[in-house]
């Protein structure tokens, strides 16, 4: 294609540009070919989507705005070439979680795009999903125009130069692109953000209304790739010794595996067998260990389980991997009451040193495990790791029997309902157990149905379950089924949330038939929030402002929506199996409306295990956290 043809920033030359990127399926190839020359004149926001696409990001969700025309203009060409795909949403809450489950569930990193004022803040809000659990994601907000004229409608009403980069850049890394030439450097910090290996995170970058049609001079093969993983092992041999040492000479061992260890359960499961470690996990980590291990003594932590709240209790040496020590992951600090020395495999710097008497392990966390155990070497497990093992199992068939007594428990005459219905575990087991034997991705809500969905879900390996326990925001599980739609290769996945969840983003509704997502959402309905309920119970004996009076006919809701499938629960193990055949049977969305028990009665619950520092217990966690050396 002669040069000339590409040049400029008039329609014809961007549609130009945008054919010859997609014949050539991308910009390496691109460049390779040598079609492009060393500098084109575009616009920021033409420049900024090519550099993306560089990074290999060719997915948008956008809620466009005043803010955002041109770089919608620029993405509307491009895709029309076939470069890109942009989907539109209905609110910027629901749009970024469904870009932080793409990216975590699929692994497929897309931008967000909003406009300037409450969509950048809305879009904002929802990315605390994503940095609290680590997932990569590029958001793309309008901003005020850079010329000083006067205030632009919806920007922070404040003689401020960069405001809402000043308030992004407290959730994370933020770049405000004031001069286009700037691009080459937000790209760079972008990058290392987006696909950092130790914890990703959002890159927030602040696209000023007038800098997004300025003219730029682009050399794109100056822009930055995306950077390649460099497995890092940074501890000093002496510190492996160290590490080896306490293994050897402890017996009641237990090993923390956070969230970090998703990608490195088969070095997990190494480690525990080799040097009989008892695994402890955190909601963010079910399936690192396969559930029937022995070794695998479920979740720990202020909701904890019988089995794990027992081992994190009796263990004199604690090995930490990929945790960030969350306050519910270790009971605010109290939850190794006996323990004498800690071991912490990590990469982040911050999260390694969280405990006192620690021998930092940095680095990746398979690499190290595997320099530490060749550290151990032979090491045939004594009689006092065997007798700590014993123990162990003995609490996890425990843990088992009385999952399966709650699991089978009848149903309960529940107040709001005026009827018997199923109480919350019977409830949650049956569409769990229809998830495993569909294969089915499982999709936890925030609430009380992911605390109790994370004690009682039995997952074999990583990623069957997602369960966004890092900001328990709600609505991100009915949100994130919308990543089935744009991911390149979907799974069939099911949403547990609770009816207060739901609420958050109902939109689902009407997104999941726009883009032609399939998935089941099943709203456990109990009319009120019951993990809160339950607190002010236990804390101060009386409920207060967490329930409502008002009945509503989510099935009828969801049918409301052409194209979404609404069916009731009914009220016993039978019948919700029923509507589970009947949902799971749909081409499209469909939503199940289950009656959950919410009371008193024990039997209505999974229980708790563990501490936390909060409300009336704050003076006992507190007092006993001051008293240890951890």
């Amino acid at each position: 294609m002669n040069a000339t043809a590409i040049e400029g920033t008039s329609t014809s030359a961007v549609e130009a540009r945008s054919r010859l990127v997609a014949r050539h399926g991308g910009i390496p190839a691109l460049l390779a070919s040598g079609e492009w020359p060393l500098q084109v004149t575009t616009s920021l926001a033409e420049a900024l989507v090519l550099g993306l696409l560089k990074q290999g990001v060719r997915k948008y969700l956008a809620v466009f705005g005043h803010g955002s025309t041109a770089l919608a203009e620029v993405l509307r060409v491009y895709e029309a070439a076939g470069a890109v795909r942009t989907w539109n949403f209905r609110n910027e809450i629901e749009m970024s979680h469904a870009a932080t489950a793409l990216s975590w569930q699929y692994g497929e990193v897309p931008a967000v795009v909003t406009s300037i004022g409450p969509g950048a803040l809305q879009a904002l809000a929802g990315s605390l999903a994503a940095a609290s659990n680590g997932i990569g994601v590029y958001h793309l907000y309008g901003d005020e125009t850079t010329h000083g004229e006067g205030y632009n409608m919806q920007q922070i009403p404040r003689a401020l130069q960069g405001s809402y980069g000043h308030l992004a850049s407290v959730m994370g890394r933020s770049y405000v692109l004031h001069t286009p030439e700037a691009l080459r450097e937000a790209l760079r910090q972008g990058a290392v953000t987006v696909f950092d290996q130790v914890r990703s995170a959002p890159f927030y970058l602040l696209l000023p209304i007038n800098t997004q049609p300025s003219p730029l001079a682009l050399n794109l093969a100056a822009l930055p790739v995306r950077p390649r993983p460099q497995p890092l092992v940074g501890a000093d041999p002496p510190s492996f010794a160290e590490a080896a040492d306490l293994i050897r000479s402890h017996d009641r061992i237990v090993i923390k595996a956070g969230g970090g260890t998703r990608r490195h359960f088969a070095a997990v499961r190494e480690l525990a067998e080799a040097i009989g470690g008892a695994v402890v996990l955190s909601p963010g980590s079910v399936g690192v260990l396969p559930d029937g291990h022995p070794q695998n003594m479920h979740v720990g932590g202020s909701k904890g389980s019988i089995s794990g709240n027992w081992a994190m209790e009796q263990a004199t040496l604690l090995l930490v991997a990929g945790s960030r020590a969350v306050c519910q992951a270790d009971c605010s600090g109290i939850g190794y009451p006996r323990v004498r020395a800690v071991v912490n495999l990590n990469q982040d710097p911050d999260d390694l040193h969280h405990y006192n008497l620690t021998t930092p392990l940095r680095g990746d966390i398979t690499a190290s495990i595997h320099r530490l155990l060749g550290e151990i070497g032979p090491h045939p497990l004594g009689e006092g790791k065997r007798r700590w093992l014993a123990e162990c199992l003995e609490r996890k068939s425990a843990w088992r029997a009385f999952k399966v007594a709650r699991a089978d428990a009848a149903p309960r005459h529940d107040p709001a309902w005026g009827m018997p219905v199923l109480t919350q575990p019977a409830a949650i087991a049956v569409v769990a157990a229809f998830a495993r034997e569909r294969g089915a991705i499982k999709l936890f809500d925030a609430g009380d149905v992911q605390a109790n969905g994370f004690q009682l879900v039995e997952d074999d390996r990583p990623g069957q379950t997602f369960t966004e326990s890092g900001a328990s925001y709600m609505g991100f599980a009915a949100s994130a089924l919308l990543a089935g739609a744009l991911a390149d290769q979907p799974s069939y996945a099911i949403a547990f949330s609770g009816d207060g969840s739901f609420l958050m983003n109902p939109q689902v509704l009407v997104d999941a038939v726009e883009h032609g997502a399939r998935g089941m959402l099943v709203v456990f309905d109990n009319r009120r929030m019951a993990a809160i309920t339950g607190l002010q119970v236990a804390q101060y004996g009386k409920e207060y402002r967490t329930n409502d009076s008002v009945a509503v006919d989510y099935a009828a809701m969801a049918s409301a929506v052409r194209g979404v499938l609404g069916v009731w629960g009914g009220t016993t193990p039978g019948s919700l199996r029923e509507a589970l055949e009947r949902a799971g049977a749909h081409p499209g969305l469909s939503l199940v409306h289950v009656p959950v028990y919410a009371g008193e009665d024990p039997e209505g619950g999974m229980g708790a295990y563990g501490d936390w520092n909060v409300g009336s217990w704050c003076e006992r966690v507190q007092g006993e956290y001051h008293r240890r050396n951890l």
